[in-house]
């Protein structure tokens, strides 16, 4: 069972969605779902250095959408133990595999990927774009190669899931 499978299961359970929270913490996650489609619109992995749409603005656009789906859905739920697992769990996964990952790209592409780390963020996006990639565009084969709409899917189950909650186990 994938450890974000399981972290939703209990997120779910220990959950006390209320109305307020479900809007604030959906629109939130719909943000990061966007980030994360663009996101997969844009990288060939391992082929291409990915260095424009939101790699213009930080290295890891689909671990930033990932933070905020994961952030929304921590909002909907409505609890603050929620929000202090879901900042454990994102420091204790996902900056480690940045790292791991950068220094992967690193070997890959060299002083390429040097120069362009210098300039983009590991993670919190900067403000102006970083204009040394030619831009390829957003790539809808790309999208669907990489099966992103998984992300779409199993976050409209979970927000069902918590909606239910919310609306019929009070």
């Amino acid at each position: 069972m994938p450890l974000g499978f399981l972290t939703a299961v209990v997120f779910i359970i220990l959950a006390q969605p209320r109305t307020l929270t479900l809007v604030i913490g959906s629109a939130v996650s719909l943000i990061g779902l966007i980030v994360r489609a663009w996101a997969a619109g844009h990288i060939r992995k391992n082929a291409a250095l990915a260095t424009t749409g939101p790699y213009a603005y930080t290295r890891n656009p689909l671990y930033l959408g990932s933070s905020l789906v994961g952030l929304g859905f921590t909002i909907g739920g409505g609890r603050w133990l929620l929000a202090a697992v879901f900042v454990l769990l994102f420091v204790g996964i996902y900056l480690p595999v940045m790292r791991v990952e950068a220094s992967t790209l690193r070997e890959i592409f060299g002083a390429d990927y040097q120069r362009y780390a210098e300039e983009v963020p590991l993670f919190i996006p900067r403000i102006t774009p970083y204009r040394r990639g030619r831009d390829i565009g957003f790539d809808r084969r790309l999208y669907l190669r990489y099966r992103e709409y998984r992300a779409a899917l199993g976050l409209l189950v979970a927000w069902g899931l918590l909606a239910f909650k919310a609306y019929y186990l009070k």
